[in-house]
């Protein structure tokens, strides 16, 4: 089978799981993300060479917290356990950034990395557990949305930047991007937000085009950033666990740099209504 072919197949897999997971119930999507989490995290120790055991312990124990026993349990402390999630998620992502922007070869102390297994893995997926619940309970379409936007902004960043793409975005982490790409990204994930917003999920569509410009933003720098880690690593992909794609880390690395900021942005409009 050559590489093309497997490429297609398991992407095919992951997107049907996807949406079949998602769309099926609440705890099914909860199961699925758990598992992407938990792979992500070792894959991440892996790639920052940190013992798993601990992050992999923790991932679980908050995870399972968040989307299981809180709920039952604890349900008049969400909003300001949401707060300090948020807080302490966006935190690490600003450390992320410039941990982007330093000298290629800085090296990552072991506080650090410890960190970012939290910060940059482990609380964004809790977050992403959090964003299809709106104000009639758990609705698919909004994580569904998410990743469309997400794909439209990869794969149209692609075309433009291989079509017309002359100037480097950031050559330095990733050769390939360019800034037409990155425009081009934008706008045709802001047609698809509107899109979506008319034919799909319905609401807002001034909200469904602005989401899909921050959507775009931070995707972008979640991908650079995990490019930033892995050529720290010296390595290609996090992971070989989806053949012809690499890592679930590699598959994801962009959702979960997306989650908090985007997790923010509806939080600012719910306590604006």
């Amino acid at each position: 089978m050559n590489e093309s072919l497997k490429r297609l197949l398991s992407g095919v897999v992951y997107v049907a799981l996807l949406i079949i997971a998602t769309t099926y119930s609440v705890t099914s999507f909860y199961i699925l993300f758990g598992v992407f989490m938990m792979i992500a995290v070792y894959e991440f120790c892996l790639l920052v060479n940190l013992n798993p055991i601990l992050p992999l312990l923790f991932g679980a124990f908050t995870y399972t917290l968040a989307t299981h026993f809180k709920e039952q349990y604890l349900p008049d402390s969400d909003h300001m356990n949401d707060g300090l999630l948020l807080l302490a998620t966006l935190f690490v992502s600003v450390k992320a950034l410039h941990l982007l922007l330093v000298s290629q070869k800085q090296k990552i102390d072991k506080l650090s990395r410890y960190i970012y297994v939290i910060g940059y893995v482990i609380f964004p997926f809790i977050i992403i557990s959090k964003i299809p619940f709106g104000k009639h309970g758990y609705n698919p379409q909004i994580i569904i949305s998410i990743f469309i936007l997400i794909w439209t902004n990869d794969t149209f960043a692609y075309i433009v930047g291989k079509s017309i793409g002359k100037h480097k975005l950031y050559e330095r982490i990733s050769p390939k991007k360019t800034i037409e790409g990155f425009i081009g990204g934008i706008v045709f994930s802001v047609i698809a937000g509107f899109l979506i917003s008319k034919y799909y999920i319905g609401g807002s569509i001034l909200i469904w085009t602005i989401s899909p410009v921050i959507i775009s933003i931070f995707s972008t720098l979640g991908d650079l950033i995990e490019s930033k880690f892995k050529r720290i690593a010296g390595v290609k992909d996090s992971g070989k666990i989806m053949p012809g794609h690499g890592g679930i880390l590699d598959r994801l690395d962009s959702i979960i740099f997306v989650a908090p900021f985007v997790y923010l942005f509806y939080q600012i409009l719910y306590y604006v209504s």
